[in-house]
């Protein structure tokens, strides 16, 4: 745990006792604050208080005596519209925090020169923490990892000299963090996301800028134009900034040419890492991710020997083109995160003989969008819902069957991908659907699969994440 120590002595509210906001209101009590916390739910609530957390309605305190609001960044900060706490906090002009910018502070009065690595965009920003931090720790290095992906930051270890952090940081968690302030922030990139909570794509790439404008170093995607501006304009206020490209040959940053991972320097091009045949990162957007890597680990002191070592043992992200096994010719590779046709896009692209297990509860606009991918699939096996909407779409572009079961698709799938005598064949879950309709989340679809493939004979499973 990291006691939040800057608010010693001080009066705190909080809003939003879920898991991350009791790890919160314990990091405050253990740094001395004089706490209230507050939820709309009762059952969270009464789980705080027998957790020693005072509690009591936010509605009936007297805001003038608080020094701070910590809000958790699932609460509406301004769009639809403020939270009521919210209201009451700016009414009596108490600032308003998240649990990033409480860590921040404590970097600040601990170990300032700690090496902080941050990451946001709207797509990758999860593989591309957990790649950081493994290539950090792979390489000895004192790592904590959290934020928006594994533990809560706060209770990670407190800064320390020599300690790395890698923080995943969502817009909500950017938007409550006014001090945050990077070793290396990453921005990779943005398409339109969470209107609903920002209001226009303007407003919401502006919250995603403020990282890399805080940052010592900006590394920056320059695929998209929203990012390509950013990029400009923080150069032209002076910022340190790093362009990375998964398709660009830049003048000077990091690009991909291939499975080569390219530094340049005035238009001059070195190699400086590559991703042929790491298997947990294939794909252009997975090039993108360990682009960003590359360019934050050797800010914070990595040498290039030690970062491919940490790329080539990557073992990947669960549910996230997840490698679970092997039977000859044939890959297994589930993608159950891929909740909607832009998630299951890059699996798709990076193969070329693909038995593609789609469907669940239907997302707006279907599979439509993949359509440019077609050509690679072999057979599609459609399951929930969705399946006969998606088998509309297929028509007599892509073989199909309607499987109905998860169970029943990976049987018949790894069959048919058997007989495949045209090199590698891949049976693919990447649903495109939410998982609903069958399943509690896409965690348990994903862990329906592994055990469907595991369990067929001869199948042999690949280092991976459990």
């Amino acid at each position: 745990m990291i006691p939040a120590s800057s608010f010693s002595g001080k009066r705190v509210s909080l809003f939003g006792l879920g898991g991350s906001g009791i790890a919160t209101a314990h990091a405050l009590i253990a740094g001395g604050a004089d706490i209230l916390a507050w939820d709309d739910n009762p059952d969270s609530v009464a789980k705080a208080s027998a957790a020693g957390i005072a509690t009591g309605d936010l509605r009936g305190a007297d805001w003038s005596r608080f020094s701070a609001f910590v809000l958790s960044p699932g609460v509406p900060l301004t769009h639809p519209k403020p939270h009521w706490t919210v209201e009451l906090a700016r009414g009596a002009g108490v600032e308003v925090i998240g649990d990033i910018e409480l860590f921040c502070r404590e970097r600040v009065l601990r170990a300032p020169a700690a090496p902080f690595v941050a990451i946001t965009g709207t797509n990758g920003k999860s593989t591309t923490t957990a790649l950081t931090a493994h290539i950090l720790k792979s390489a000895g290095r004192d790592t904590q990892m959290g934020g928006n992906i594994g533990r809560a930051i706060m209770t990670l270890d407190p800064p320390a000299e020599g300690r790395h952090y890698v923080v995943e940081c969502s817009s909500y968690q950017i938007d409550l963090a006014p001090s945050i302030n990077p070793t290396a922030g990453i921005l990779l990139n943005l398409t339109p996301d969470h209107l609903d909570r920002h209001g226009t794509m303007a407003h919401y790439a502006s919250i995603k800028e403020r990282l890399v404008a805080g940052s010592e170093t900006a590394i920056v995607g320059v695929d998209d134009s929203w990012c390509a501006q950013i990029a400009d304009r923080l150069e032209r206020a002076g910022r340190e900034v790093i362009r990375i490209s998964k398709r660009l040959p830049l003048t000077d940053g990091y690009f991909a040419d291939g499975s080569n991972l390219m530094e340049a320097v005035h238009g001059r091009y070195s190699r400086v890492a590559f991703l042929e045949g790491i298997g947990s990162l294939r794909g252009q957007h997975n090039a993108q991710n360990a682009l960003a890597a590359v360019a934050a680990c050797l800010k914070v002191g990595l040498d290039l020997g030690e970062i491919q070592a940490g790329l080539e043992s990557f073992p990947g992200l669960a549910h996230r083109m997840e490698q679970v096994g092997r039977k000859d010719h044939v890959l297994f590779i589930n993608d159950s995160k891929a909740t909607n046709a832009d998630a299951a896009a890059p699996a798709l692209s990076s193969f070329s003989r693909i038995y593609w297990i789609a469907g669940g509860l239907p997302k707006e606009g279907g599979i439509e969008p993949l359509r440019g991918f077609f050509p690679r699939i072999a057979k599609a096996y459609l399951i929930g819902e969705a399946a006969p909407a998606f088998s509309a779409t297929l028509g007599e572009a892509v073989p199909y069957e309607i499987s109905g079961t998860l169970a029943a698709a990976v049987e018949h799938a790894a069959h048919d991908a058997a007989l495949d005598d045209g090199g590698e064949a891949v049976v693919l879950l990447s649903p495109a659907c939410a998982s609903f309709d069958q399943f509690k989340n896409f965690e348990v679809r994903g862990e329906a699969f592994r055990q469907a493939a595991s369990a067929i004979d001869g199948v042999k499973p690949i280092g991976g994440p459990r």
